[in-house]
């Protein structure tokens, strides 16, 4: 059966002396995850504000996503499925 969904994201950036922070917002419908990140410049490197923006968008879109992995893995194991490795977990020959 198709499956079809719109989740909206809004990424706000801000800037203040040299500091760049970014909130992104992803709304579901049903729920709201709202991801954070900042970026700051060292006051001896050039002033490109782009590259403050990069920095503090990506790390609250790296932000976001952890926590929708988190939602989901919390699902999975509340959903009865056989418990899975996690990624920091080592599989294999004992050491």
């Amino acid at each position: 059966m198709p499956h079809t969904v719109e989740w909206t994201v809004r990424l706000y950036l801000f800037e203040d002396e040299g500091t760049t922070k970014a909130r992104v917002v992803l709304d579901t419908k049903d729920t709201s995850l709202t991801g954070r990140g900042t970026a700051r410049r060292n006051p001896e490197d050039e002033n490109v504000p782009e590259i403050g923006d990069e920095l503090a968008a990506g790390r609250a879109l790296h932000d976001l996503g952890d926590q929708l992995l988190g939602a989901a893995e919390r699902d999975i194991d509340g959903g009865g499925a056989p418990p899975r490795p996690r990624p920091h977990e080592v599989w294999g020959w004992a050491t």
